[in-house]
């Protein structure tokens, strides 16, 4: 074997080394701490040192009484339209993390939700757990969801909700790359399945039992009992003295609140 055959195969070891060595990444599964007496919750520091490098968010200004509201729309169940009745009379803004389902099947809701003022973020084409995709994988993801978006309102995504809240440092550097910023959430409670639904009251419940300044909540758009319940958490909140604000909001690009 020659001195550049050699090196070439030694090159190409170099590289299987390291792929295997970056797609062996530990990958982590959001959590937060939650507290009792409507406090801000905690998280592990060195997810806050991820979120720090990547310019990601789970939870805003603790000293203020914002509010972001924020969906999980991987499917449709008949709900939205109802969330999107709710946001419209009470002026609320919202942002939804939509999957390709909703290009596929549910066009209309897309288009109503960016019409109406909502943030629609990128939640991928399929909701795999993206850490554990290769690179290319991970761009195509979400890049198909942005295309998606691109083709039908003329505009770009800029907050990506990671499918099944896994991440590690070369997923959040990738979506970077690409352009996303990470939003975890500070709030959240079992909603996400339809069949076990428990009624509005229990959704009012866990809402005002947890919710707290700055608080990121994450809901479910499947959950009946979210629908049913939101205008209540709306009213109540804000007569709380809560405002309801949009992620722009959250990251610095609107300094101002939604009138």
């Amino acid at each position: 074997m020659g001195r550049g055959v050699k090196l070439m195969a030694m090159a190409l070891l170099c590289f299987i080394f390291a792929s295997n060595l970056a797609h062996s990444e530990e990958v982590y599964e959001w959590n937060f701490k939650p507290a009792k007496n409507n406090e801000p919750p905690t998280t592990e520091p060195h997810y806050l040192e991820l979120l720090d490098r990547h310019d990601g968010y789970y939870i805003g200004d603790t000293d203020k009484k914002n509010l972001y509201l924020t969906f999980d729309s991987g499917y449709e169940n008949g709900c939205t339209d109802i969330i999107l009745d709710v946001l419209k009379e009470k002026n609320v803004p919202a942002a939804f993390f939509v999957t390709g389902y909703y290009f596929e099947r549910q066009e209309a809701l897309i288009k109503r939700m960016d019409d109406e003022g909502h943030i629609v973020g990128n939640h991928s084409w399929n909701h795999p757990s993206l850490p554990e995709l290769k690179d290319e994988d991970v761009v195509t993801e979400l890049a198909k969801v942005n295309d998606a978006f691109e083709s039908l309102t003329g505009k770009e995504m800029d907050y990506l909700r990671p499918p099944q809240g896994t991440f590690n440092d070369r997923s959040m550097d990738i979506a970077k790359d690409e352009g996303y910023q990470h939003i975890f959430w500070s709030f959240a409670y079992v909603d996400w399945n339809p069949n076990t639904q428990k009624g509005k009251s229990y959704a009012y419940e866990r809402i005002l039992d947890r919710v707290h300044p700055g608080a990121v909540l994450l809901l479910h758009s499947v959950s009946r009992d979210n629908a049913e319940a939101l205008a209540d958490v709306i009213d109540d909140l804000e007569a709380d003295g809560y405002q309801f604000q949009s992620l722009d909001h959250l990251t610095g690009k609107s300094f101002f609140p939604i009138d």
